[in-house]
């Protein structure tokens, strides 16, 4: 049980650092091991969170902020909705939340989805239009500002203080909405999926949710996978990353729905 552990902490340090979305392996992995889907969330926050800070320093030369919105806001942003999304977690009762994470996973897979294949196509319609008319260009038809993005940075920070699951792909969303290539994406997404959960982990490090052995194998797991992915990061072809994450979104969907947790 523990090398299934291990090996889903490996995977998803990997896929955390390429696009988001390792708690997505994480999670169904710990409650095979019979822990209810509160405790695996926690234990699964608490064991990604030095593989996250591993692979945001690996990947640190691609980090940047968001057009205007600096990086140093971001960062801020990203603290405040943390804490306020582990406080909501300690709050909820066990059974809403194994309710819940079917739909938090629908959700996260579908915005990562529009913002990677069919949001191009509506900005380019929308230029075509806007050209005739005199108007300005496509990106800036679609394309998000400043507070548009703190204010979806500070949202996602909450949900992932209180679920985890698909904070990089929200965030992977929500920076290339706002101009950033997937490549600066990814990397500063990880810096800050680790600044978000640094709230939610020290309230959960007294949790009685946490299970400190299994968290320790998989969080040995997913700073190597973290590390073999700050190496992929520079090499992967972005067309095929974000295909797979998709594909692994709608998996893991549909298999949610058919057997809730």
């Amino acid at each position: 049980m523990f090398l299934l552990i291990f090996l889903a902490g490996l995977w998803a340090g990997i896929q955390n650092t390429l696009a988001g979305g390792g708690s997505f392996v994480t999670l169904p992995a710990l409650i095979v091991s019979g822990m209810s889907p509160l405790a695996a969330n926690i234990t699964s926050t608490v064991a990604l969170f030095p593989g996250q800070v591993t692979s945001g320093y690996a990947g640190r030369k691609l980090v940047t902020g968001a057009g205007p919105l600096p990086f140093w806001a971001l960062f801020a942003l990203s603290v405040a909705g943390g804490a306020v999304g582990g406080l909501l977690l300690l709050h909820t009762s066990p059974k809403v939340f194994a309710r819940l994470v079917p739909w938090l996973v629908l959700f996260a897979t579908a915005v990562f989805t529009w913002g990677s294949f069919f949001r191009g196509g509506l900005r380019r319609r929308a230029g075509d239009t806007s050209a005739d008319a005199g108007n300005p260009g496509p990106q800036s038809a679609l394309h998000i500002g400043p507070a548009a993005t703190a204010s979806a940075q500070f949202l996602i920070a909450v949900y992932g203080g209180y679920f985890g699951g698909g904070i990089g792909i929200l965030m992977m969303a929500a920076l290339t909405m706002a101009g950033l290539s997937a490549r600066h994406a990814g990397a500063t997404k990880n810096v800050l999926a680790g600044v978000m959960n640094a709230s939610a982990v020290i309230m959960f490090l007294a949790s009685p949710e946490l299970h400190w052995r299994q968290a320790v194998v998989l969080g040995a797991g997913a700073i190597i996978g973290g590390l073999l992915g700050a190496w992929a990061l520079h090499r992967v072809n972005e067309k095929v990353l974000r295909l797979a994450i998709v594909g692994i979104g709608i998996a893991l969907t549909i298999g949610l729905f058919l057997k809730p947790l």
